[in-house]
């Protein structure tokens, strides 16, 4: 009954945005609008649903594969800089430029490193988008902790990775799913602003380039409804993995 009660605000916020959509382009009927309403990209979705299983797919595994990639350089980077004060001075500046650079700039470098086709391409943009939030905030939990704790572990003769291992990580455990979150949105964004300059034509950002292109905007917006409910699908893994991982932190929020 709980968990009801929590879908029910979202579920009345989108059957309220979407029938209000739905209404208002049928009052207005605007002429050459490239948002049609939720009726036609139903029946896009309907009518295509074929070629937006494949290139769902297709974007997916990039996605997928490239986050999973991304999450482990992002860690393994933050666990080095937490114990080696070179590793900090190295790799954080490093991983701020590249944050900076645009996903427009990365892309074609990308493919020209790996080839236009090739997936790694595409599969390094995502790992460099989703790199720098779960570097940066899984090292703000390794090194945000209190000193009472670290000194208490050094009292017993701990040594430093055990004192990683058992006061620093679980520490580090919110912030990280905090940044696994905002991952999964950008992984997704990553993964189709690359396919628009290479990879293969049955992925979900050439169908939307490509429908666009010929003023097929219901076709395209079934394509970027595509990755929105993918891109769903990761946020709620990654809050299921966050609540069986870390029980007692939502215990302890409760009381």
């Amino acid at each position: 009954m709980n968990r009801l009660r929590e879908l029910l605000p979202p579920v009345m916020a989108a059957v309220i945005g979407f029938g209000g959509w739905e209404l208002l382009l049928w009052l207005t009927r605007p002429d050459g609008f490239v948002l049609p309403p939720p009726s036609e990209i139903a029946g896009a979705v309907a009518e295509n649903s074929t070629a937006i299983q494949t290139a769902t797919k297709v974007t997916g595994f990039i996605v997928v594969t490239g986050l999973l990639a991304g999450v482990l350089l992002g860690v393994a980077a933050a666990l080095l800089v937490t114990a080696f004060r070179t590793a900090n001075e190295t790799l954080t500046p490093l991983a701020v430029a590249v944050n900076a650079i645009p996903i427009v700039a990365l892309a074609p470098i990308f493919n020209a490193w790996f080839g236009l086709l090739s997936p790694r391409s595409n599969q390094a943009v995502v790992v460099a988008l989703v790199f720098f939030p779960i570097f940066i905030n899984t090292s703000r939990g390794l090194v945000d902790v209190e000193p009472s704790q670290i000194e208490l572990m050094e009292s017993y003769g701990a040594s430093k990775w055990r004192i990683i291992r058992e006061v620093r990580i679980p520490n580090a455990m919110p912030f990280f799913f905090t940044a696994l979150k905002l991952a999964t949105s950008l992984a997704v964004i990553a993964a189709i602003v690359a396919e628009y300059f290479g990879g293969r034509q049955d992925a979900l950002g050439n169908i939307i380039t490509n429908s666009a292109g010929l003023t097929r905007y219901a076709d395209a917006w079934a394509a970027v409804l595509a990755g929105s409910l993918m891109g769903i699908a990761l946020y709620g893994l990654a809050v299921f993995l966050e609540r069986i991982t870390m029980p007692w932190y939502f215990l302890g929020r409760r009381t």
